[in-house]
């Protein structure tokens, strides 16, 4: 029996912001997420920002070396842990997991809540040593700069290995959610691919994130106490430290990009009104995704003296992430193949995710070929790869994620034309920003350096210019989805005509998310009923 009154939502009831502080409704959560990760996502765009703007000439532009390596420090270290690896899963996942099971909370809901203020009471270390004399190690903090520096990179790596916690628990809760939780009539093959995505996710969450621990506790031990494990001068190995990163670090970029795909193939079908192109050979390649994940770390470190046997052996298994991740993308292609598609704000970030998703698979092959990778390695071409994946690929997911649930999320609708003037800048801004990377990386523009050779001038101010209509097109996203929140006009429940549970309950959902038990009757993609 639901404990709220008629009229009430999610939103408005209990009132005050104590129950909100201590909520265990995973909605609000996910939406104590949500602003949390917007914040962040604002922080770190100013320094890449600030980035963008000092290399826009070679020398000095608006600050010295020392102030430039700590802004690429902090601007890798808070979108990656901040707001990239927990955007999909904590904040959307939160929100939409439940309901798209038909189910009133997660298994777990106090780790739910503790999960929230472990990442919120990590992230607020890592900003807290701008105060201590800042961090300059890049966001991998390699060994043995790390250990060494005088910086606060003692206190980020703690910040870090706080904020591992926070996955661990989210991963644990989703894992038991999706098993017990499901509602009548809901079969594996039933699932949802947004909850496929989430579950593959949560398996790399809890499998990989305790290494990056454990190596971040062993960096911290030899900062203290000297004890010789990464740091050649004490007898460590400081190529054991890239080993364990990478470790962890490449199965986070699934982290980062699976749950985008689960979102990808949601928002494609729908706009597409059409079955989801080979459901059950897309659920299997997000598990291919995730196993191979694990197994292709090497490929980081080609040029880190490990022996030919070895690069060849991860040369040759990074070229198998090409096989399910070409099976997602031709069943998104043949999905769209004679859809009745609708180019709705959700869907416009969709095709640019195909867009700039496909060149960051195609440019990551050639990353993965021992021959290029030795020339590339360290290069402008591998920031221009890693952001059209991960950047490009899970930002690009995002925001047709926020455009796709707004109205399930707070009840109103945003204007499309604004939001498609907002893609448009995206977009171009951020193939202005990072296509001429490419360029300047495979010339020889080594990354991370605070100056370069007059030569690549004017690649990079056009990669500047680029970053400024980013800027633009989130401004501008900011100032319609604020006013929709507050002045658009009220969603119907149901606004895309979409078939997943979570559109069975009205907009914003009740507490309790359903007014009645939700049953399961047909596939999550099931659009041949409606006569056009």
């Amino acid at each position: 029996m639901s404990t709220a009154v008629a009229g009430t939502n999610y939103l408005n009831y209990p009132k005050g912001l104590k129950s909100w502080l201590f909520t265990l409704d995973h909605k609000r959560i996910g939406m104590l997420y949500f602003f949390s990760i917007l914040f962040f996502f604002l922080v770190g765009g100013i320094f890449a920002l600030l980035i963008r703007l000092e290399l826009m000439t070679p020398g000095f532009t608006i600050m010295g070396p020392d102030t430039y390596n700590k802004v690429f420090t902090y601007h890798g270290t808070v979108m990656v842990f901040m707001v990239i690896i927990p955007m999909i899963p904590a904040a959307m996942g939160n929100f939409i997991l439940p309901m798209m099971l038909g189910a009133k909370d997660v298994a777990f809901p106090r780790l739910n809540l503790a999960s929230y203020y472990v990442y919120l009471f990590g992230a607020m270390v890592a900003l807290a040593t701008l105060f201590f004399k800042g961090v300059d190690t890049g966001w991998t903090f390699y060994a043995p700069y790390s250990t060494r520096t005088g910086s606060a990179a003692g206190m980020m790596v703690m910040a870090a290995f706080i904020m591992g916690f926070s996955s661990i628990f989210t991963g644990i809760n989703f894992i038991a959610t999706i098993h017990k939780l499901r509602a009548p009539g809901q079969t594996w093959t039933r699932l949802p691919l947004f909850l496929w995505a989430l579950y593959a996710t949560s398996v790399i969450q809890v499998l990989a994130t305790p290494v990056l621990a454990l190596t971040l506790v062993l960096l911290a031990l030899e900062r203290v106490f000297g004890i010789g494990i990464f740091d050649p001068a004490l007898g460590g190995d400081p190529v054991l430290f890239q080993h364990f990163f990478w470790f962890y670090s490449h199965p986070a970029v699934y982290i980062m990009i699976l749950p985008a795909m689960g979102v990808i193939s949601e928002v494609i079908t729908v706009f597409s009104r059409k079955n989801i192109f080979g459901y059950k050979a897309m659920a299997v390649a997000t598990f291919g995704i995730a196993l191979v994940a694990f197994i292709v770390w090497g490929h980081h470190m080609f040029v880190s003296g490990q022996s030919h046997t070895a690069n060849f052996v991860f040369s040759f298994l990074t070229m198998f992430v090409a096989i399910p991740t070409g099976v997602k993308v031709f069943s998104w292609v043949a999905t769209l193949y004679k859809g009745s598609i609708s180019f709705y704000a959700p869907m416009l970030y969709a095709l640019a995710f195909l867009f700039v998703f496909t060149i960051g698979g195609l440019t990551g092959v050639v990353l993965a070929t021992l021959a290029t990778d030795v020339h590339l390695t360290d290069t402008y071409y591998v920031v221009a790869h890693f952001h059209y994946v991960m950047v490009g690929g899970t930002l690009m997911a995002f925001m047709a994620a926020v455009h796709y649930w707004f109205p399930k999320f707070f009840g109103r609708m945003y204007a499309e034309a604004p939001a498609r003037v907002s893609w448009f800048l995206i977009f171009l801004g951020f193939n202005v920003t990072f296509l001429p990377q490419f360029i300047a990386g495979s010339r020889g523009m080594p990354r991370r350096y605070y100056d370069y050779v007059p030569e690549f001038t004017w690649l990079n101010q056009l990669s500047t210019i680029g970053s400024w209509l980013i800027a633009l097109g989130f401004v501008i996203a900011a100032v319609y989805l604020a006013y929709a929140l507050f002045k658009g006009p009220k969603a119907p429940a149901n606004p895309w005509n979409s078939r997943t549970l979570e559109w069975e309950s009205e907009s914003p959902p009740p507490v309790e998310n359903f007014s009645h038990d939700p049953v399961v009757r047909h596939g999550p993609y099931d659009y041949h009923w409606e006569a056009k």
